[in-house]
C-alpha cells in the first residue's frame, strides 16, 4: 500500500498543479474520511485497528484523483465515508470486499450529485472535456492529452504522471502487465472495429489518454482483492474491462465509462476465476494395501 501512495504521488502533485489548492483540500478530506470511517467502524465492531496498513490511505486517494476539483468537500467527504462503510466494511474490511472501494464511491457520487460530479467548469478551463468533445465531434490536442493541461478529473488528466507511477509498480513488483495490456489492447481493438474512426492514430491516442482509462488501467483494475488471481484469469478480466469501456464510450450516455467497466468487471471475477483455474494433469494412485490390513 505505501508502494501505491508513492505510485500515486506524481499524479496527486500533476493535479494539485493543474486544479491549484482546492484539488490538495479534496485528497485531504477523503483520506481523512476514509481513515476516521475506518476507525470508527474498528471502534464500534471491536475489531482489530487496520488503519495502519495504509489501505484507507490509498482508497481516500485514489477516490480523490477520480473526482473533479469543483465538487463540494462535503460530497467528497460523504464519498470517502461509503467507500469505506459500505463497500469495504460491512463485506469483512480489506480482502472482502467485492468491488473496488473507490470506484464504487465515485459511482455512487455520480448517481446522487450527477450535477457537481459532471461539473468540470474551472477559473482555468471552461469547455468539455476531451472526452466530451471528440463525442461532439471537436478536435482534440493530444499533446495536451499526454501533459495533463486539460479539463477533468484532478488525477485524469496526465497520462505521463500516471505512467510513470505504473512503471514505478511495475519496477517494484507489485502489479503484473497482464491486466493492464490486455486492458488497453482490447480497448484499442475495441475503437478501432466499432469506434466509427477506423486507424486514426490521432483519435485512439486521444481515447486512451483522456479520461480515467490510464488511471483505471493501473490503479484500479489491478487491485489484488477485485481482480482474479489466476494468470488466465486476469487476462480475461482486463478484456472485460477494456471491452465494456469501450462498449461505454461509444453506446452509452456518458463519455467516460472506466468506472462502471471495471466495477461491473469486479462482479464477473468469481466466475473468470472458476473458468480458469488451472487443471493438474495426471492422476494420483491410490497405494495398494495387503491383506488382512497389513
Amino acid at each position: 500500500m505505501l508502494y501505491v501512495v508513492i505510485a500515486l504521488l506524481p499524479t496527486s502533485l500533476f493535479g494539485i498543479y493543474n486544479f491549484g489548492f482546492k484539488a490538495l483540500v479534496l485528497m485531504l478530506a477523503t483520506i481523512a474520511s476514509c481513515v476516521a470511517s475506518e476507525w470508527v467502524y474498528n471502534k464500534i465492531i471491536h475489531k482489530e485497528d487496520t488503519v495502519r496498513d495504509l489501505s484507507a490511505v490509498v482508497t481516500g486517494l485514489l477516490l480523490a484523483l477520480n473526482l473533479p476539483v469543483t465538487l463540494p468537500v462535503w460530497e467528497a467527504v460523504l464519498g470517502g465515508v461509503f467507500a469505506i462503510v459500505v463497500v469495504k466494511c460491512l463485506f469483512g474490511g480489506l480482502g472482502q470486499n467485492f468491488m473496488n472501494p473507490a470506484l464504487g464511491a465515485r459511482c455512487f457520487l455520480l448517481i446522487a450529485f450527477a450535477a457537481d460530479m459532471t461539473n468540470f467548469v474551472t477559473d482555468t478551463y471552461t469547455g468539455a472535456t476531451p472526452l466530451a468533445a471528440m463525442r461532439n465531434g471537436e478536435a482534440v490536442n493530444t499533446m495536451q492529452l499526454l501533459i495533463g493541461k486539460t479539463a477533468g478529473t484532478i488525477g485524469e488528466t496526465s497520462a505521463v504522471a500516471v505512467l510513470i507511477g505504473a512503471i514505478f509498480l511495475i519496477l517494484m513488483g507489485v502489479i503484473e502487465l497482464r491486466i493492464p495490456a490486455a486492458y488497453l489492447g482490447s480497448f484499442v481493438v475495441f475503437m478501432l472495429l466499432f469506434g466509427g474512426h477506423g486507424f486514426d492514430g490521432n483519435y485512439l491516442t486521444a481515447q486512451l489518454c483522456g479520461g480515467g482509462l490510464m488511471l483505471g488501467a493501473f490503479f484500479m483494475a489491478t487491485d489484488y482483492v477485485t481482480s482474479p488471481i489466476t494468470p488466465m484469469g486476469q487476462i480475461v478480466f482486463g478484456i472485460c474491462c477494456g471491452v465494456l469501456t469501450g462498449l461505454f464510450r461509444t453506446c452509452g450516455a456518458n463519455a467516460e465509462g472506466v468506472s462502471f467497466a471495471i466495477i461491473l468487471s469486479n462482479l464477473l471475477v468469481p466466475m473468470i476465476e472458476k473458468c480458469t483455474v488451472p487443471r493438474a494433469f495426471g492422476v494420483v494412485k491410490e497405494p495398494k494395501t495387503q491383506e488382512g490390513g497389513k
